[in-house]
């Protein structure tokens, strides 16, 4: 009896294989994913159903862009082409990122690099205590910690003086947040949404399609995203990841229109309200008159958004291409336009952290170092502590700050978003950062055959993992 129950087990653990082989094949992002997975799931089945039920499932079915769904905000659309087309079009050119991004490039802006927690968190609990309408409030991670409990209370005080707060957070990110959290800032006014009640992977048994974008935005005129979320490690106050390193931007000016639409698409996914008429969508111009664009990415995107963004920078780029990211394991394409930047003669640099957060992708990386080196690209690895940033500088024109790695999960399994800009000013801001980063970096002068044994070893077998990571 136990003999025919175990081959009815193993029976029907090879047809739920089967199964999740035709989902892979007819929805991975890629074949390279979609072969790796059928391999695994009919050789392996009893790893294989596990995993791919953490880590499978890369089309969002079903995910309606509230842009697409919503005539409020088609009329905004408009208005922004009426209004903020920029009267020329900049050095560097924006026409593939505004049909990734489905919204044009606009003029009137301002940003304001903030390089630290301190300056990130002083700038935005600054501006939610000078909200007099409303907050709209997402991160990926919020942690009950000092800082997650500071920010607890900025967004309780605004909701008493009769400021209406709106905040999202999502579940695997958040996955440590007790529920007396949130239950805390319900009882006080703030409108939070519950992931366990909205559509689409709500808990840690669906890892991938999740919302890593990090947004702030103040009564329409004020606006912050970048790579911090709520926790004292992004203060630099976890002794294993040392000096955080991490960069957010103050957006002034109607990308912070554009800023908030996204953030009207994803609260319009999560809760089925559709916020674009009660808020506020004139935002003041400011002096600066910076052309700029927020380009949003993830698996609910008809293309490949996010490795899109990567290449069209990437090989749009004369001179130079510096990139700062913790994660980098990017795909063929990606990788193969950051080798032909190189081998053209373009200064290429990749600046990685040495600190470990995640030790798969932090292997994987030099898998892929040695390809980068060969064509003549430069491997810099930052030493104070982890480096977390997502910055993207090319030539002297362009910059982008967001929530984007250069990996196949923010490729293609995360929501992400990057503000662009098409500045001269804006670049300089940004290569002025960067290069005091790589004053405090080393430059990687060892292949792979070099390394000690440990990386030798796990590098080549954490590449195997790099479609889901």
């Amino acid at each position: 009896m136990q003999a025919q129950i175990l081959l009815l087990a193993f029976i029907a653990l090879e047809i739920v294989a089967v199964w999740f082989s035709w989902r892979a094949v007819s929805s991975a992002r890629t074949a390279q994913g979609a072969v790796g997975w059928v391999i695994f799931l009919i050789t392996s089945p009893h790893l294989g159903v596990p995993l791919y039920l953490f880590l499978g499932h890369y089309k969002f079915k079903g995910y309606l862009l509230a842009r697409r769904d919503s005539a409020g905000v088609c009329e905004e659309l408009k208005v922004f082409k009426r209004i903020n087309a920029p009267v020329t079009a900049p050095v560097f050119p924006v026409e593939a990122l505004e049909k990734i991004a489905e919204m044009p490039a606009v003029r009137g802006n301002d940003m304001g690099l903030l390089i630290d927690g301190q300056a990130t968190f002083k700038a935005i609990f600054a501006a939610i205590d000078g909200a007099q309408s409303y907050v709209l409030a997402q991160f990926y991670t919020i942690n009950d910690d000092a800082l997650g409990q500071a920010f607890q209370a900025r967004l309780i005080a605004a909701a008493t003086r009769g400021v209406t707060v709106r905040l999202m957070f999502d579940a695997v990110g958040s996955t440590h947040l007790p529920r007396a959290y949130h239950q805390r800032l319900r009882a006080n006014g703030v409108q939070v949404v519950d992931p366990k009640t909205i559509r689409g992977p709500r808990n840690r048994f669906q890892i991938n399609l999740r919302n890593h974008r990090k947004t702030v935005v103040v009564d329409g005129k004020i606006g912050f995203i970048g790579g911090l979320n709520v926790g004292d490690e992004y203060m630099g106050l976890d002794p294993k990841l040392g000096d955080w390193r991490d960069t957010h931007v103050q957006l002034q000016g109607p990308i912070v229109s554009q800023l908030q639409l996204i953030f009207t698409e994803d609260w319009h996914w999560a809760t089925s309200e559709n916020l674009t008429g009660i808020l506020n969508w004139d935002a003041p111009h400011a002096k600066a008159d910076m052309t700029a664009l927020i380009v949003p990415t993830g698996p609910g995107d008809e293309m490949e958004t996010g490795a899109l963004f990567f290449f069209s920078a990437i090989s749009g780029a004369t001179r130079r291409i510096w990139i700062a990211t913790p994660y980098f394991v990017p795909d063929k394409d990606v990788l193969t336009a950051l080798k032909h930047a190189a081998l053209r003669g373009l200064d290429v640099r990749i600046l990685v952290p040495e600190v470990i957060d995640h030790h798969i992708p932090w292997l994987a990386a030099f898998a892929l170092f040695d390809e980068v080196r060969a064509a003549g690209g430069q491997i810099w690895r930052y030493q104070p502590g982890f480096m977390h940033q997502k910055v993207v500088l090319v030539d002297d024109d362009f910059a982008a700050v967001g929530t984007s790695n250069l990996d196949n999960r923010s490729f293609r399994l995360n929501f992400e978003a990057m503000a662009a800009f098409f500045d001269p000013r804006a670049a300089a801001m940004t290569a002025a950062m960067l290069e005091k980063d790589f004053a405090n970096a080393t430059l990687l002068d060892r292949t792979l055959p070099e390394q000690p044994l440990h990386i030798r070893i796990g590098a080549p077998i954490a590449r195997l993992f790099a479609p889901v990571l």
